[in-house]
């Protein structure tokens, strides 16, 4: 399998602990790390660590013709309740907002679901100039076809890593993710006659 530089480079580079004489930004491997060493190291780690379990999945969803960004409205969407329904089904203004993505970007993924059969747009009973997205039968087959792909990749990567170590690890990154949400200024809303 090729990498990428952008992957490798911080298990490469002359300032990495495998080389035996620097640490985390260029301090000597036998002085005591800091907490802004290591908290600054875990984010390396997980950055690299998202990049190839992407990468992965990416590869295992490709022969069927499905992108990551295409996953991940899927999964959206599959996750609202009646999401097969025109009444429940999402708007497409609040796909783009959970995607945190422009209503245009959410207009685009929608189009190719819907070439694929997977969604089908539908007029919102409440407000005819809203659009609803509509999860077909070969959208929630493609769902759970994503789970699975997701499933294999996370246990291939974690697999070596105990489940203690892996409840423990998760346990840290919601205490940080719930943290950081409780003190993260509010996501900016989108302007004033976007398309929904």
């Amino acid at each position: 399998m090729t990498t990428t530089p952008t992957d490798d480079a911080a298990s490469s580079s002359p300032d990495s602990p495998a080389h035996g004489t620097h640490g985390t930004h260029g301090t000597p491997v036998d002085a005591p790390a800091t907490p802004q060493d290591t908290a600054a190291e875990l984010a390396d780690a997980m950055t690299r660590a998202i990049k190839r379990i992407r990468r992965r999945t990416s590869e295992r969803l490709e022969p069927y013709g499905i992108t990551p960004g295409q996953g991940r409205a899927l999964r959206t969407l599959a996750h609202v309740p009646g999401c097969e329904l025109p009444d429940r089904a999402m708007r497409l203004s609040d796909l783009a907002d959970r995607l945190h993505i422009a209503p245009r970007s959410a207009t685009t993924v929608v189009d190719a679901l819907e070439e694929a059969g997977m969604v089908e747009r539908t007029p919102d009973p409440a407000d005819r100039r809203a659009v609803r997205i509509v999860l077909t039968d070969a959208g929630h087959a493609a769902v759970e076809r994503i789970g699975q792909v997701r499933h294999e990749v996370a246990l291939e990567y974690f697999g070596p890593v105990s489940p203690a170590e892996q409840d423990l690890l998760l346990r840290a990154l919601r205490s940080a993710e719930a943290a950081y949400a409780a003190t993260a200024p509010p996501r900016r809303t989108a302007p004033p006659g976007a398309t929904r």
